[in-house]
């Protein structure tokens, strides 16, 4: 009669959780920082483009993502602090932050899609330049550059959900540098003042001693 043991397969439930949390840890880590940086890159790219009249002639414009809205590129700043706040935090700290990171990335997807079509910045400049405060962009086009920045913003909102399922296995900061790094140690006993020593006299005094001995 044969006896199977169920230690190997408990063994492997339990190392499961530290793969998963291991697993995503690096996902999430790969993802956040990618995403701000594809963020951060496309909002300095060209959205638009058009024309304006400007004295009977056609005067090329372009705006850039941070002409068009400043969204996304402070939603990047604010989701990597919160991917590093991640790791100073623990249980109700962690899910809070985790929120924040994923509600930046959901803000700078939700930004870039509605600037994607957005012409009011060139709208603005073509007035500047023509001198006329009602005058329009002729010509509007948009290029890919919006989405690019979706796309950023997608990735940021996968760390933040992963976060959010998996934070609890990720590893916090050591305790050691919540305390003070003398916490626990014994001073030390001062040095006996050396009458001698016009050093040790003074060392002693600004410790509010009585270098006399008296």
């Amino acid at each position: 009669m044969e006896y199977v043991t169920a230690v190997p397969h408990s063994r492997s439930e339990a190392g499961e959780p530290a793969r998963s949390g291991r697993r995503s840890l690096a996902v999430a880590l790969l993802f956040g920082a990618l995403g701000a940086a594809v963020a951060l890159l496309a909002s300095r790219q060209r959205w638009a483009e058009g024309t304006a009249t400007v004295a009977g002639g056609a005067f090329p414009l372009t705006a850039r993502g941070s002409d068009v809205t400043g969204v996304p590129a402070a939603l990047a700043i604010v989701g990597l602090a919160a991917l590093v706040a991640v790791f100073a935090v623990r249980r109700a700290g962690r899910l809070l932050v985790s929120g924040l990171l994923a509600l930046s990335g959901a803000g700078i997807a939700a930004a870039a899609l509605l600037g994607a079509s957005d012409g009011s910045a060139l709208d603005d400049k073509a007035a500047e330049a023509s001198g006329d405060t009602s005058a329009t962009v002729d010509a509007l086009s948009h290029t890919g550059w919006p989405y690019v920045a979706a796309a950023g913003g997608v990735l940021i909102l996968v760390a933040g959900l992963l976060a959010l399922r998996y934070g609890r296995l990720w590893p916090a900061m050591s305790g050691r540098y919540e305390r003070g790094t003398g916490a626990g140690r014994p001073r030390r006993a001062p040095k006996p003042v050396d009458p001698d020593r016009p050093e040790d006299i003074w060392k002693a005094l600004d410790r509010g001693e009585d270098p006399t001995g008296a």
